[in-house]
């Protein structure tokens, strides 16, 4: 079955372009973009499924680096099945999961049982994270090697920050010397555990124990030097201050392969969203400053901070029906990143190529996977959405088990009107 995406706006993250155009699909791949006043194929033409896009924007699915899924030993929070429908529901088409489940994926065994669950139960598509130690504990190295011939695409402990810097360098030299990515958390341990808040006033007055953000800045210090140590392959999972990003910029400039990515949150809200001791803002690392969100936002869109992700980390009412301090860290993102980053487009701050670039192009080629573009001979991995549409978020209309997003109430723009997976049609609104 031939497919033709008609009267469309093509968002090109590849070529910077957005044009209006048609699209064909042939088993499973794009095999062809025509310009608008191309002639589209007769109606008797019977291999030909059109769909009419009606003028709204056709972009590449995407790429959601850094998901957490509740299996194995935490599907009250999130399943397979609901993180799957979440993320077709928010255009996702990829979701590269994380290995900080109640049992981490630091085994062969363990990433095969969660590949078979992904491969069964989600409509979308998904490739997993493995530990770089055993346990995230930090002190015995994984098998890397066996552990990527099994399909690992990336090695992380997640939020567990490696403290032992000789351990740390013998996993970046092995990693490197087979070409694996690691990702790593930049935190300075000893300054940022245990605390809720970014440090100043707000903090203060508020009572929360706080970090500064020179922890950050000393954290990625740290990984940088090793880095160019080893020479591995290494992705910062979460760059949000002011402060880290000129060790960031000296890497890039030295050559080094580092990238470094950025949470939805941290780029659309601010310290003082916490307001009276909201729990559903409090994530990890803490929510910073509005001058550390714009600096952050302009090092997206200058293509320094190189990714931008959900960050999706379910958590269940119980655990943030609790004082601050005490709740759990995280927030539901698969079915907000979309309409929260067109908060960026709509503020004039970055146009939409520049948002996909960052959403779907870049994780794919940073995990060497081959969506992410819209171009022939890519697979047929595509949102369709209409980026004016106005809605107030319900929290309880949301796809995933859990409902802890900070945007419950919220103002946003944009609706996904249709999500494809190898030319399937894996969400309808």
């Amino acid at each position: 079955m031939t497919q033709l995406f008609h009267n469309a706006r093509l968002i090109d993250p590849e070529a910077g372009t957005e044009t209006r155009g048609h699209l064909a699909v042939d088993a499973g791949q794009i095999t062809a973009i025509l310009p608008e006043a191309a002639p589209l194929p007769p109606d008797r033409f019977p291999l030909v499924q059109r769909i009419d896009c009606r003028g709204l924007c056709l972009a590449p699915g995407i790429v959601d680096l850094g998901v957490k899924v509740g299996e194995p030993g935490e599907r009250h929070k999130e399943s397979f099945k609901t993180a799957g429908r979440a993320a077709a529901a928010g255009g996702v088409t990829t979701m590269i999961t994380r290995p900080d489940t109640l049992t981490p994926i630091d085994s062969p065994e363990t990433l095969e049982f969660v590949t078979r669950r992904g491969l069964d139960a989600s409509p979308v598509r998904f490739a997993s994270m493995a530990a770089l130690t055993k346990g995230r504990a930090g002190q015995e190295m994984v098998e890397i090697g066996f552990l990527k011939d099994a399909g690992a695409v990336a090695f992380t402990d997640g939020d567990h920050v490696l403290e032992n810097s000789r351990v740390f360098s013998r996993c970046l030299s092995y990693a490197g010397a087979l070409g694996a990515l690691v990702i790593a958390h930049p935190q300075d341990p000893g300054l940022s555990r245990g605390t809720a808040a970014t440090s100043g006033k707000f903090a203060v007055l508020r009572g929360l124990p706080a970090v500064s953000p020179m922890a950050e800045r000393m954290g990625l210090e740290r990984d940088l030097a090793l880095v160019e140590m080893t020479g591995a392959r290494y992705h910062a999972d979460q760059v949000t201050t002011r402060a880290a990003l000129p060790a960031l910029r000296r890497a890039k400039d030295a050559g080094l392969d580092v990238t470094a990515g950025v949470s939805i949150h941290h780029l659309t809200l601010n310290a003082l969203d916490v307001g009276d001791y909201r729990t559903f803002f409090k994530i990890k690392p803490p929510l910073r400053d509005e001058e550390d969100r714009l600096a952050v936002v302009e090092a997206l869109r200058d293509g320094l901070i190189d990714t931008l992700s959900s960050y999706h980390t379910p958590q269940d009412e119980e655990s943030k029906r609790l004082p601050f301090e005490e709740a759990a860290s995280g927030a539901v993102g698969l079915e907000t990143l979309l309409p929260a980053a067109l908060r960026l487009y709509h503020a004039g701050v970055m146009d939409l190529p520049g948002l996909f670039r960052a959403m779907a192009l870049n994780p794919a080629r940073r995990l060497n996977l081959p969506g992410g573009r819209l171009c022939p001979g890519a697979p047929a991995d595509l949102v369709l959405f209409d980026p004016d549409a106005p809605f107030v978020l319900d929290r309880f209309t949301l796809q995933s088990k859990s409902k802890n997003t900070p945007f419950d109430g919220a103002r946003l723009q944009g609706r996904v009107q249709g999500t494809w997976v190898g030319g399937t049609r894996v969400f309808a609104p």
